[in-house]
């Protein structure tokens, strides 16, 4: 029994021996020039293992380290597939790509600009104002019902605006004072598109009040917060405010209708 389980063993061992021998010579034979270095050193190291199993597996598996000279592995050079290559003219190569090649990267362009497009537009319509805002930016008023030597007051933009219907004797008193000794020179006719309608922004030049009509020594408007007087014209006479009132852009649609915030 002890004989038999020897037997068996070393046909095993013999087993092992012949199928690492195969594997030894397909990587050696098939290994090109350029893997020298690394199959060489497979080579030794197998070697050292088949030589010390002995000449039974030379005999046996016809694979000993002298079965393949280390010279035909170096003979050995890769395979040249030129021959299944298209040879084009010098020049030329690539040229049957270029046109999916352009196609490619314009299609892309375009992608890119329309995306880049889509972000911009999206972009300036969150800044942009609401609709309920550009609907104040430009607003009319009738001034047909404003009796004459009457002011009223209207809201435009969060503003207060003035508008007055002057007599024949306030437009001559405007007109009077154009010489006069004036901190903002302005003539009366350079501040009306119309002698009978004044319209003024009515916030003081001075720290924003809103002053009264038809008060203060000049019977045009007065701020009652710091004493500015404004004359017939809205221009600063006296008090501390720097500048006149301010003339908002405007036009007229009609002999009784404006349009206040486009000129």
């Amino acid at each position: 029994k002890d004989k038999e389980r020897e037997k068996e063993k070393e046909k095993e061992r013999e087993e092992k021996v012949i199928v690492w021998g195969s594997v030894y010579s397909c990587v050696f034979i098939c290994t090109p020039k350029t893997a020298h270095i690394s199959s060489h050193g497979t080579h030794v190291m197998l070697r050292n293992v088949f030589t010390r199993t002995g000449s039974l597996f030379c005999s046996r598996a016809s694979l000993s380290t002298s079965a393949v000279p280390l010279g035909a592995a170096n003979s050995l050079s890769s395979p040249n597939h030129g021959a299944y290559k298209l040879k084009e003219a010098p020049g030329t190569e690539g040229a049957a790509n270029k046109t999916f090649t352009y196609f490619v990267v314009a299609s892309a362009g375009m992608g890119y600009a329309g995306f880049v497009k889509h972000e911009v537009t999206s972009l300036l319509g969150a800044l942009s104002p609401s609709l309920d805002v550009m609907a104040m930016a430009n607003m009319e008023f009738d001034l047909s019902d404003l009796p004459e030597g009457q002011a009223m007051t209207v809201k435009w933009r969060g503003k207060p605006v003035f508008i007055r219907h002057r007599t024949a004797a306030e437009i001559a008193a405007a007109e009077a004072d154009d010489s006069a000794d004036l901190r903002d020179p302005e003539t009366d006719a350079s501040r009306v598109k119309n002698p009978k309608y004044l319209v003024l922004i009515g916030i003081c030049t001075h720290l924003g009040c809103v002053p009264l009509n038809a008060a203060g020594s000049y019977n045009g408007w007065f701020c009652p917060c710091h004493g500015s007087h404004y004359d017939l014209s809205g221009r600063i006479r006296a008090g501390p405010a720097p500048r006149n009132l301010e003339i908002p852009a405007y036009k007229y649609l009609s002999d009784s209708q404006i349009l206040v915030g486009e000129e």
